[in-house]
């Protein structure tokens, strides 16, 4: 079988695999740019599923098997790959340790006043009068009960916290002391301290953050989004901050990035900007390589288990 990496991966992983599977052939590639060339014998893909496109599907004319080395999946080519009836899977749940691990430094960071003790340290000042808060035993929503949002539940149970869980279905959920729907949004909103969506991009979450949304949480509440930038239009957020119905954002995606230099969101004290990297971590080729290769298995095998099987109609 012919498989073909699009992703980038390091020189240790492409020998790990070369030496666990030498009855494979694989291309390794710096990106599709190189790999386009391979794409026409290619019976595997894995990518990190933003190199897609309508006229690369049909390209692949011996594709059957799609592996991305990422959580999201809004740019994938869905109805060229629904066409052709390609098995897509994902690395979901592998980014739920840094992406927790950076939810709750970053609700401790706005809490302990960190921006105003960095600045005071060089600025030379003494100043004891900074307004120190406790994360313990507050209470917080998370928008999406997956791998992450369980993961960041998890971790906001050692600080005694309430957590609330918002999903499409509200089904009960491990760590989660209450489970909702979607449309239930109104009724929690007023009685949380945080906000963490990790909603992925689909056509139900775009803009599903509202101002009356934001105007609804207690004016101490902090929102934080670590999913995808389009669960709230990015005007919303500023107007929000500018008018004080929250305390703080911690906005790692956005409607557009890079987010341009001279966006307003870059001023705003109560505001927290950070480039895309909650879910970076040195384990995280390790990780989605370990996925492949239990998904390669089964592949091999001809069975229907595998790990993060898409469903390419709904796109996760």
């Amino acid at each position: 079988m012919d498989i073909l990496f699009s992703a980038n991966i390091s020189q240790q992983l492409q020998q790990r695999l070369i030496a666990n599977y030498p009855d494979q052939t694989f291309t390794f590639c710096k990106g599709m740019e190189d790999a386009r060339e391979h794409l026409s014998h290619a019976e595997t893909l894995v990518t990190y599923g933003e190199d897609l496109s309508d006229e690369l599907i049909q390209e692949a004319t011996q594709l059957k098997w799609i592996m991305v080395i990422s959580a999201g999946m809004d740019k994938m080519p869905f109805s060229a790959i629904k066409e052709r009836n390609i098995i897509v899977t994902n690395v979901r749940g592998i980014h739920k340790v840094p992406m927790a691990e950076y939810a709750i430094s970053m609700l401790l960071q706005v809490y302990r006043q960190e921006k105003v003790l960095i600045a005071h340290e060089k600025a030379s000042r003494w100043d004891r009068s900074v307004k120190m808060q406790e994360i313990t035993g507050q209470t917080m929503l998370i928008a999406g009960t997956g791998a992450i949002g369980q993961e960041v539940a998890r971790l906001a149970k050692a600080f005694q916290m309430t957590t609330y869980g918002m999903s499409r279905s509200g089904k009960s959920v491990e760590f989660f002391d209450e489970t909702y729907r979607v449309e239930q949004l109104d009724e929690i909103l007023p009685n949380v301290d945080f906000v963490v969506s990790v909603l992925p991009s689909t056509a139900k979450t775009k803009g599903l953050f509202t101002y009356d949304h934001f105007k609804s949480m207690p004016e101490h509440a902090v929102f934080l989004n670590m999913g995808r930038g389009d669960v709230v239009k990015t005007d919303v957020i500023l107007q929000a901050i500018q008018n004080e119905e929250i305390a703080h954002a911690v906005l790692d995606v956005f409607e557009q990035e890079p987010l341009p230099a001279d966006h307003p969101l870059w001023q705003e004290e109560r505001v927290t900007v950070t480039p895309h990297l909650s879910g970076i971590s040195p384990q995280y080729q390790p990780r989605a390589i370990e996925i492949f290769e239990q998904n390669l298995d089964t592949y091999i095998e001809e069975q229907d288990c595998y790990i993060n099987k898409v469903d390419v109609s709904r796109g996760y």
